[in-house]
């Protein structure tokens, strides 16, 4: 079949596939490993034994009686489950793991309609209701079975979930699309499986479809809506026709989503008009709504967006799968544009907004991320609505997908993070390793054995804040303008390169065993936003590398928002465990106040103030916490 891809693709290069890239550093490695050996298990356990998940689907499949119970949207979880499990068995082959996903697998398919419909909510309660409203996410858990099911052929070659797949993407098609029935996605993900399920079958369908559902938007043929919200449609990104659109609105998981299915059918499709709003939405959301940590979604009444620089920190609802969002998002704009400051925010909303969403030892989940805390905040278990657990285990396990890209002569460097991979160039395969440290130094060693001489460029991204600057669009800037040279050597020796679109680019003949060296200055950072944002006013936050740094009582005398950080203190990087993960703290010596027991005194004393990396705090035990700093006395506030 002839595609559009072959005809119309302006995607300037391809993700290297998580199952071609091993990862083998001392930051991420031991994550993935925890996904394998402790966030799927619970993730199993909940799903299988502590919530009614997969009786639904063996009472659908008729393997026991009963009736449905749960929320309309369970079976999603079941799927990102499963979509975990596929990386995980590429990343850790475990048999006993994938029994467990076959099992799985042979209940959905069991529970699957003869005409191709799969959804336990309408099969078991009113089968008579499929289709009838927009908002019930029948399209969204559809969308998840789809990307389970790529991930898990991708992973094992076993296609029984592929075909359910298919099979549901075939029913959906029957009913809906032009000249048929309109239809609006309450919960947008089906735009963007359905992209993945055309790469996968090559069969353009899918690839019209997804297009389709995208121009449905901003028409007003939405109906069927249930929840007040949905009278709002902006709530639902349906204010206006996607390529129409200039600002970021309503709820964030959800407009992440929609924007990573546009962002895709943009660059196979070549529309150039979903590129333009792309980039406009991208630049509303950066310049005036992002929080520094990458987080998205600052209300948490729609959990979504309000006005342009409404960035509270203690109430900040951020959630985890909005970060997750912007990571997929950020990915498919850097692969559309070849522009290395998409790159530069999916790094900070990985490292930090996504990150901060799991625990260290990986049992435990939040659902919002706020950038301040008076110590009522803590990690849970599980979540009624579980769509974060299994969303932030399968980014942390399908992390490959991110660090490199290439097309025919150009291999692209995204992300730092030791690992090996094979890059095709040409009609050979080029080896890569990568050696780092990273983010705890900028030492960085890529080296690169085509079997063959060959020519190829070779973009590295050097982040944005390695040049000086916070974030793109300004919202965020360093106090200090000074910048130290990063480094690249060529076999040991400084090299000339080009610059181009944040990326150094070296051309030239490579030769088996060429070793390329970038050395990244990770100088302590302070931070300050636009006065816009009020609530930062007086206020600096700390970096370090991709990394926003965050102070919490248990480092500091059971006290998080009595200290004031002024501009001449000096901080250095120190070496520190939080529980059993090594990190680099900030430290230094600030004014910290403190009331006499009667409270007719307030007293400075100068004591050592102790920053830690912002994913890492509520690890260790209910905590006061803080992003940004006050950095003049009227701000600190002693008794929270």
């Amino acid at each position: 079949m002839q595609t559009l891809r072959a005809q119309t693709s302006i995607q300037q290069y391809q993700n290297i596939k998580f199952s071609q890239v091993e990862i083998n550093d001392k930051f991420w490695r031991p994550k993935i490993e925890k996904i394998s050996t402790v966030t799927i298990p619970v993730c199993i356990d909940q799903t299988e034994v502590k919530t009614p998940r997969i009786r639904n689907f063996e009472i659908a499949a008729g393997k026991r009686k009963g009736k449905f119970e749960g929320i309309f949207y369970d079976a999603s979880d079941v799927f990102k489950a499963l979509e975990a499990i596929a990386y995980s068995l590429k990343n850790h082959p475990d048999p006993i793991l994938e029994k467990k996903a076959d099992d799985w697998i042979d209940l959905i398919a069991g529970a699957q309609q003869k005409d191709g419909y799969i959804n336990t909510y309408y099969t078991l309660q009113f089968p008579e209701k499929r289709w009838t409203d927009m908002s019930m996410h029948e399209d969204y858990n559809g969308g998840h079975l789809i990307e389970a099911a790529v991930a898990y052929f991708d992973a094992t070659g076993k296609r029984k979930l592929l075909d359910v797949a298919i099979k549901f993407a075939d029913h959906f098609a029957s009913l809906f699309g032009p000249a048929k029935q309109h239809w609006v996605t309450g919960h947008q993900e089906l735009e963007l499986a359905l992209v993945k399920l055309f790469v996968t079958t090559k069969n353009d369908k899918y690839l019209k479809l997804a297009d389709w559902l995208l121009s449905e938007r901003g028409h007003k043929n939405a109906k069927g809506y249930t929840w007040t919200d949905w009278k709002d449609t902006a709530y639902a990104q349906d204010i206006k026709p996607v390529k129409e659109q200039k600002e970021i609105t309503g709820h964030a998981v959800r407009a992440m989503y929609m924007y990573t299915g546009a962002a895709d059918v943009a660059a196979l499709t070549g529309d150039k008009g979903y590129v333009k709003a792309m980039e406009d939405v991208w630049e509303d959301v950066v310049y005036r709504n992002m929080y520094i940590t990458g987080g998205i979604g600052s209300a948490g009444r729609n959990e979504g967006f309000s006005t342009d620089y409404d960035l509270p920190n203690e109430s900040a609802y951020c959630e985890t799968c909005a970060s997750v969002g912007m990571v997929l998002w950020n990915q498919r704009m850097g692969m559309l544009t070849g522009d290395s400051k998409y790159i530069d925010v999916l790094e900070r909303s990985l490292y930090n907004g996504a990150l901060d969403g799991i625990s260290l030892e990986g049992s435990q989940f939040f659902y919002g991320n706020p950038l301040a805390s008076i110590g009522r905040n803590a990690r849970r278990d599980w979540f009624g609505t579980a769509c974060c657990p299994a969303n932030i285990a399968r980014l942390i396990a399908s992390l490959g997908n991110y660090i490199y890209g290439s097309n025919n002569n150009e291999v692209y460097v995204n992300l730092f993070v030791g690992s090996k991979t094979s890059i095709p160039i040409g009609k050979q395969q080029v080896p890569v390793v990568m050696k780092t440290n990273y983010p705890w130094d900028g030492n960085v060693q890529l080296t690169l054995s085509p079997v063959k001489k060959t020519n190829f460029n070779l973009h590295i991204r050097i982040p944005g804040w390695a040049n000086g600057e916070a974030v793109p669009g300004g919202l965020y800037r360093f106090a200090d303008t000074s910048v130290t040279p990063f480094i690249v050597k060529l076999n040991g020796k400084e090299v000339p390169y080009k610059r181009e679109k944040g990326y150094i680019v070296l051309q030239k003949e490579w030769k088996q065993g060429d070793v390329v060296e970038l050395t990244l200055p990770m100088d302590i950072k302070r931070v300050i936003s636009r006065p816009e944002v009020t609530e930062n006013v007086e206020r600096v936050a700390l970096q370090r590398g991709p990394l926003v740094y965050c102070i919490e009582s248990t480092d500091n005398n059971g006290k998080a928002w009595n200290l004031i950080l002024p501009a001449n203190t000096n901080l250095t990087a120190v070496e520190k465990t939080v529980l059993s993960e090594p990190v680099i703290s900030i430290q230094g010596p600030t004014p910290q106040l403190t009331v006499s027991s009667d409270g007719t005194n307030i007293t400075t004393e100068n004591k050592q103030m102790v920053a830690i990396p912002y994913y890492t705090w509520a690890n260790r035990q209910k905590s006061e916490m803080q992003v940004w700093l006050p950095t003049k006395i009227k701000d600190v506030k002693v008794n929270r």
